[in-house]
């Protein structure tokens, strides 16, 4: 008699690339073999945001539109994919679409006193589903401007498509992850010498 089958269960996606906007890349990934958008609603973009640490308060009109938070997220993920791609080949780098993106945010900045310390706090104005998505189209420029491509990496795992910044001490990192990726070529390598 067959079991009856286990409900579907969540799958987020790995926050490994020790930068947010590399992260953003890697909300779609290889999952058994296929490719995976793991942001598929508003609902897990939101979700995403918040496990990103970044403001993730959706103004109730961002909730009317469906789709529409998603929808900016993905076309701003396949900007940051593209741009990414050129600076990592050194090609020519088109930023206008990003600039594009970033000239909607509108800001609020002031000092705030907490508890016998002080920060700089950046309030971005709610007015269109884009504003929930400005610290990550700044994160996108700040690399693209400041970070040393040469430590922008693909995972060497053939089959996976995630990206990461290494800030490792010894710049060897070679997996998105070695408890997934790492492990599976250890395996696949003990395999082959038990083969052989």
């Amino acid at each position: 008699m067959n079991s009856p089958r286990p409900p579907d269960v969540l799958i987020e996606p790995m926050l490994i690339a020790d930068h947010v906007a590399l992260d953003l890349l890697n909300t779609v990934a290889q999952v058994d073999g296929a490719p995976r958008d793991f942001l598929q609603s508003d609902a897990d973009v939101l979700r995403w945001l918040e496990r990103m640490g970044l403001p993730a308060n959706a103004p109730a009109f961002a909730l009317h539109t469906p789709h529409a938070l998603l929808d900016a997220t993905r076309a701003l993920r396949e900007t940051v994919r593209t741009l990414v791609a050129q600076r990592k080949a050194g090609e020519n780098v088109d930023v206008a679409a990003l600039n594009a993106f970033l000239a909607r945010g509108r800001y609020a900045v002031q000092v705030v006193a907490d508890e016998g310390s002080w920060r700089v706090e950046r309030r971005t104005e709610q007015r269109c589903v884009e504003h929930l998505l400005m610290p990550l189209a700044e994160a996108a420029a700040e690399l693209l401007a400041n970070g040393e491509f040469d430590l922008v990496r693909k995972c060497e795992q053939p089959d996976c498509t995630r990206c990461f910044y290494d800030r490792t001490k010894s710049h060897r990192r070679r997996w998105c992850s070695m408890a997934t990726c790492g492990n599976r070529h250890k395996v696949a390598n003990y395999r082959k010498r038990q083969q052989g």
